[in-house]
């Protein structure tokens, strides 16, 4: 099968640099933000676990799920999921408990060690928050703007995922 590059529509002109700029700069940010995560770590010398995992610890928060419903909220990937949970319940960040209705699904929720991560976290993305503040890099209707955009391509996305096939 050969790639053959069709000439988009001309009214397309105008959009096709700008979305091919945003696919960009996510896959980027999300690499530069697990890059920022690993420093901030590293500084305060938390090296048992990755970036990946304290993100993971970060959006579970105070909830308790299963790592079907990480991958369902298109937090990760499934057999990321798994390894990472198992990973953090062995360091001792998360409780793992089996749920008694389906005992094949495990329900986990943070330790205070894993309490302690999603606050280091939290104050991280507070400075950041701070920072662009202060240097009004970006104020809350910007911001409001961008996410706007990322949800609907978001779902765009997820329609082509779960329709196309």
């Amino acid at each position: 099968m050969s790639f053959q590059s069709r000439v988009p529509d001309p009214s397309l002109r105008g959009l096709m640099p700008g979305y091919l700029e945003n696919l960009a700069l996510v896959e980027r940010l999300h690499r530069l933000l697990l890059d920022v995560i690993k420093d901030e770590f590293e500084r305060l010398g938390l090296l048992e676990i990755n970036s990946v995992q304290a993100l993971l610890l970060f959006n579970i928060g105070e909830n308790e799920v299963t790592a079907g419903e990480l991958k369902t909220r298109g937090y990760y990937q499934g057999s990321n999921v798994s390894y990472n949970l198992k990973k953090l319940v062995e360091l001792g960040y998360m409780h793992h408990q089996r749920s008694e209705i389906d005992r094949r699904s495990v329900r986990v929720r943070l330790t205070d060690k894993g309490r302690d991560v999603r606050g280091v976290m939290h104050d991280l993305f507070t400075r950041h928050a701070e920072s662009l503040s202060a240097r009004n890099l970006v104020n809350p209707e910007s911001m409001e703007t961008v996410n706007s955009a990322l949800r609907r391509m978001e779902r765009y996305w997820t329609e082509q995922i779960r329709y196309i096939y």
